[in-house]
């Protein structure tokens, strides 16, 4: 499985390339179809977000076509790592078991299996005595002018209930199913597909308890 580590205005470090390997090359066992993982670190300037200033995204891609990710924020990227690692494995674990037979009895056993998984992963990490060096620490990389400008950037720009994204998906046709496990992979509460056996637009969703929904489109 091939692993890229990136960093947004950060600089990584050989030994945390190392332990992001370690870490994602255990959760094929969650999942064989997963040929690649893409993992981008993120620094985040504004002060007022110096408890969670550091975020790590994980996106892991399958032959397929299927997407799993993952993303967490913490003061430090290794426990940012630790939690994204273990939100991961319980989506692939979540979407492996939902594919086997009689899913609603396993469930909830799974979900604690998963979280078993999780905390595993980090206590079974190597201890680390050196830290990623702060690549862009206020007091060093910014001025004071600096970093007022960007907090009155941030100020500015920043209005409630504006859409802030926009994202566009090739529409591949899909099962129910298929469109379920894809659901699962990336973490969300809905997810929006072509269904190969009506043609209609459709969004599959989670209902209360192990249950699911889906809504289909006429006209």
């Amino acid at each position: 499985m091939e692993i890229v580590v990136t960093g947004r205005n950060v600089e990584v470090p050989e030994h945390f390339r190392g332990l992001v390997q370690d870490k994602l090359s255990r959760l094929e066992r969650h999942d064989h179809k997963i040929v690649g993982m893409e993992v981008e670190l993120f620094h985040e300037p504004n002060r007022r977000q110096q408890k969670s200033c550091q975020r790590v995204e994980i996106t892991g891609r399958g032959g397929c076509g299927a997407v799993a990710r993952a993303e967490a924020s913490a003061a430090d990227f290794y426990a940012a790592l630790d939690m994204a690692v273990g939100k991961l494995a319980e989506r692939l674990r979540r979407s492996h078991d939902r594919r086997k037979p009689s899913r609603r009895d396993r469930v909830a056993a799974s979900r604690a299996a998963a979280d078993a998984s999780a905390v595993a992963l980090m206590e079974a990490a190597p201890p680390v005595t050196d830290t990623i060096p702060a690549p862009r620490s206020h007091d060093e990389s910014l001025t004071g002018d600096e970093l007022v400008r960007l907090e009155q950037q941030w100020e500015a720009e920043y209005r409630p209930g504006r859409i802030v994204r926009e994202k566009s998906h090739p529409a591949t046709p899909m099962s129910v199913d298929e469109a379920l496990s894809r659901m699962e992979l990336v973490g969300h509460d809905f997810y929006m597909f072509a269904c190969s056996e009506t043609g209609r637009a459709s969004v599959v969703y989670r209902r209360r308890g192990y249950d699911y929904g889906v809504i289909r489109l006429d006209g």
